[in-house]
């Protein structure tokens, strides 16, 4: 199965937006391998814009003459990926990545380059051109590098076809599609016929679906085409944008299953925005390591998809320690049925039984703005239990009280046994 446990690993836009280069991506794939894979981490991520071969920034640059094949198929930009070089696309980069055991993923946006309509190139083993299959009249808000495709055309399948066949080749891993999720009606079928290519191209490829938030009356849907999809817009390093996440991840945690995985966007935690001299925001996560606890507890107990946002071969001590914590990490694999106890404007409780029946784990939030004292009232639990550990200090519970004073915006998760 593809995507068993929510999919885990690093995307480049949090730190390099869409300017990142093969020697960074290189970089970070080999910090992942040496100090990340062994807690599941897995997935390298090259995200928007890698054919643009003047991008510098998170912005993007419209109605350029982006690289790609005689079938209008985008290439990745050789200045910034010399490996590409000779029509060798991200094969020599996929193949670095496999071994050091790692997987890899690339970010591609809906439908085709417009040059590939404009140039009326053919599309790869059909009789049609991209300008039959594409719709001018379908273009992303805020990127203009592509067109719709016209779905109820078969030249539409077809194109599709072709590209996964591509990224088949290239060994690519993982696929991020973007503006699709949230723009059903328009894009229901499209997701379909992505879908249908991808499933279909003779290798396992995650299909993620972003941006958020994606309709929540279209979970179905979504559950049958793709493997994780996008409830938020692009999310950040900010608290408000933190706090907001516990009313989604309560609407979509029951949607959660093997196979298909809301997603609650990237962990901007470490050295963030790193495509810039400097920034308003900075180069270095806003949010306190309190609210960094919070954020990988919530997004844990609601097993979503973990991606890492930062530059990983600038991560400090606490950095590392977030993300190699292996008892909070395995409520991603060993959890099901997750869900909300309550959720007030100063605190939440959730809630996770383990699968082999041992415990749960029961996760408290200090959702204020200042330090306070949390507990859990042994009838959330309708069951006596044996013991309990926190896993973020690994102390046990005394005398059976599952409670802590936190910090301000701060989380605690037990293991409870049974």
């Amino acid at each position: 199965m593809i995507a068993k446990y929510p999919p885990m690993g690093w995307n480049s836009w949090d730190c390099y937006g869409a300017a990142v280069t093969e020697a960074q991506v290189r970089a970070n794939a080999e910090y992942m391998a040496e100090h990340l894979k062994a807690y599941g981490w897995e997935y390298v991520v090259v995200d928007i814009q890698w054919y643009q071969p003047t991008a510098v920034s998170h912005e993007y640059e419209p109605f350029s003459d982006e690289p790609m094949d005689a079938y209008g198929r985008l290439l990745p930009a050789e200045n910034r990926f010399p490996s590409a070089k000779g029509g060798a696309g991200f094969g020599p980069l996929a193949d670095y990545i496999h071994s050091l055991g790692l997987k890899f993923g690339i970010h591609i946006m809906r439908g085709m380059p417009r040059m590939a309509a404009h140039r009326h190139l053919p599309i790869l083993n059909s009789e049609y051109r991209c300008d039959e299959a594409a719709n001018p009249s379908s273009v992303c808000a805020w990127n203009p590098d592509m067109y719709g495709l016209k779905c109820d055309h078969p030249g539409a399948k077809a194109y599709y076809d072709s590209l996964f066949a591509l990224y088949a080749d290239w060994g690519v891993d993982f696929v991020k599609c973007d503006d699709i999720a949230r723009e059903y009606p328009r894009c229901q079928r499209e997701i379909e016929l992505i879908s249908q290519a991808c499933s279909s191209c003779g290798r396992d490829i995650a299909l993620s679906l972003s941006p958020g938030p994606a309709p929540l009356d279209r979970a179905g849907h979504l559950k049958k085409y793709a493997n994780m999809w996008r409830i938020t817009d692009d999310f950040w390093d900010d608290w408000r944008l933190l706090k907001g996440m516990f009313e989604r991840a309560e609407k979509w945690c029951v949607h959660a299953a093997p196979g298909h995985w809301p997603d609650a966007d990237m962990l901007p935690v470490g050295a963030l925005r790193q495509c810039y001299d400097s920034h308003p925001d900075g180069k270095w996560t806003r949010f306190t390591p309190a609210e960094q606890r919070t954020m990988l507890t919530l997004w844990c107990m609601m097993r979503s998809p973990l991606m890492i946002g930062g530059d990983l071969p600038k991560n400090d001590g606490f950095t590392l320690g977030l993300l190699t914590n292996a008892d909070v990490l395995s409520i991603e694999r060993e959890s099901w049925c997750a869900h909300p106890l309550y959720t007030t404007e100063e605190e939440a409780a959730w809630i996770a039984p383990r699968r082999d029946g041992t415990g749960c784990y029961a996760a408290l939030f200090n959702l204020s703005d200042r330090a306070r004292r949390v507990a859990l009232e042994p009838a959330y639990l309708e069951r006596e239990y044996c013991s309990a550990t926190e896993l973020w200090t690994g102390k046990p519970a005394r005398s059976g009280n599952i409670s802590a004073k936190l910090p301000a915006h701060d989380a605690a998760v037990w293991f409870v046994a049974y």
